[in-house]
């Protein structure tokens, strides 16, 4: 048993099942994002080290039994700093943990080996102390404890700020316990746990497609918009589980459950609905497009907006816009493009001046994240804020539009999951703005142009999806026939639709 399993336990029963007895023929080819972040966590721990000045157990890599001999050795030396050390210890007389801390550090105090002991550090990517990552520090200074007769008080966590942070060991031990019981129950189980598809948490999994392909089997109620693990338990309760079965309940029985509140319960049944008759499903008349309530603009010339980003270097880096003269019948993309971190500033000047050309034009975007991007360059590069005020007014946030009037057949309502459900697709079909990241960090890294040319003809098609969308959702709601199915509407205010 490793502290890598119980990690992949806390993210995945099933992953943890797989990694150990899964066969890894079967993985996924690690995606260039998943590459890039494994590169990075090397980098982040290499960087880290350097400053700890650490010495190294000597033994032959992968030999836990002559690791777990040298670390002590050093151990008992007194060495103030130990990296890449082993621990081991027996456990319930029948296993073997195994701890590998990125660091093991000296402190006062009274051990087995003097008046000093030891407290474990990881090192991980990540911008805050995850929860999983806190369990995981609980599970190293448990091991230690056996090593050293005593158990460290706290765990030190570097991650992506300058300081470090200490995790309370007696706070999570008995989460950890509880934990790694359960994933030692897993892993001797004959059988996987069931299928679960998360979004989020299983798009870098290499048992993805696996994993996908049952639940598609299956007509899974996780590829379901908001069935979130919790609410999944409390509809297995009500023996809730069949896509069918879920487009029977009645909403009221489940207004009342944890996790689930009117709202909630009348747009998970409505999603099951639209997914099982495979069509959409129109909302409440006054959520409806061309109303007083929720008016979409048209306008003779509308303007498509889609940002491509880097995070790490709090960078917007393309500032895509698509502008569509419907008197003419042209279209033309504009790649407002910052080859180096230092023309993000050039390019958001290039952005206003392109956008006043067409001071009315409705500037349509999907999701919050270019409202958010144009407060942030305007506060940055000092814009006057009466003209952000002026040019947000004109943003319309398609993503917004289509969860207020319709319910879809999708298993989550990103631009992609909408725009192919209505047959739009993306030049490079693999693509997405995980690989964005990748090629253009790989961009300021080699210099080669074709990186940046997949990054625009991605975007421009982000731009070109979004007014498919919108155009579909005119189209719908002006011409509906008369059979239509009309729901009570009021989006989740818990972002599962999202």
């Amino acid at each position: 048993m490793t502290a890598e399993l119980l990690l992949q336990y806390q993210r995945c029963q099933r992953r943890a099942f797989l990694d150990t007895h899964g066969d890894r023929s079967q993985r996924d080819t690690p995606s260039e994002f998943l590459l890039r972040l494994q590169q990075d966590k090397v980098i982040h721990q290499q960087n880290a080290l350097a400053q700890q000045n650490p010495q190294q157990p000597d033994y032959y890599k992968g030999n836990w039994q002559a690791g777990a001999i040298a670390t002590l050795e050093l151990m008992q030396q007194g060495v103030e700093r130990i990296s890449q050390g082993v621990l081991l210890t027996n456990y319930l007389e029948k296993y073997t943990l195994i701890s590998r801390p990125d660091l093991l550090i000296k402190q006062p105090g009274n051990s087995w080996f003097g008046d000093w002991v030891y407290i474990p550090a990881q090192i991980e990517l990540g911008k805050r102390p995850k929860l999983e990552y806190q369990i995981i520090a609980a599970y190293n200074a448990y091991v230690l404890e056996h090593i050293q007769g005593i158990s460290p008080k706290s765990a030190w966590l570097f991650l992506r700020r300058p300081e470090v942070y200490t995790v309370d060991i007696a706070r999570w031990t008995s989460q950890m316990q509880r934990s790694l019981a359960q994933c030692l129950e897993i892993l001797e189980a004959k059988l996987a746990p069931e299928v679960f598809i998360s979004r989020q948490r299983c798009s870098l999994c290499r048992w993805y497609t696996q994993c996908y392909a049952i639940a598609k089997s299956q007509q899974h109620l996780s590829l379901i918009p908001g069935v979130t693990p919790n609410r999944y338990t409390q509809l297995q309760a009500l023996n809730v589980v069949t896509l069918e079965s879920l487009t029977q309940v009645n909403p009221a029985q489940l207004e009342s459950l944890p996790g689930f509140d009117r709202q909630v319960a009348q747009k998970l049944v409505l999603q099951a609905q639209a997914v099982f008759e495979n069509r959409p499903i129109l909302l409440d008349t006054t959520c409806r497009i061309g109303t007083a309530e929720t008016p979409i603009p048209q306008a003779p010339i509308e303007l498509y907006f889609d940002i491509e980003a880097e995070p790490d270097l709090n960078l917007d880096y393309l500032l895509g816009v698509l502008v569509v003269d419907r008197q003419t019948g042209t279209e033309t993309f504009h790649k407002l493009l910052a080859e180096t971190p230092a023309q993000e500033e050039t390019i958001w000047q290039q952005f206003l001046d392109l956008v006043h050309q067409y001071p009315t034009a409705p500037i349509y975007h999907f999701c919050a994240y270019e409202v958010d991007t144009i407060k942030r360059l305007g506060k940055l590069y000092h814009t006057p804020r009466q003209q952000i005020k002026t040019l947000l007014a004109r943003f319309v946030d398609v993503y917004e539009q289509v969860t207020q009037t319709v319910t879809l057949p999708v298993e989550n309502y990103t631009l992609k999951a909408i725009a192919r459900w209505l047959g739009f697709e993306w030049r490079d079909q693999q693509a997405n703005g995980s690989h964005c990241i990748y090629w253009y960090d790989q961009w300021l890294a080699t210099g080669d142009r074709t990186l940046l040319e997949s990054i625009v003809r991605y975007n421009e098609d982000d731009c070109h999806a979004t007014r498919h969308v919108k155009d579909w959702l005119i189209d719908f709601t002006t011409d509906l026939p008369p059979t239509t199915l009309q729901a009570n509407c009021s989006p989740s205010s818990d972002g599962e639709y999202g």
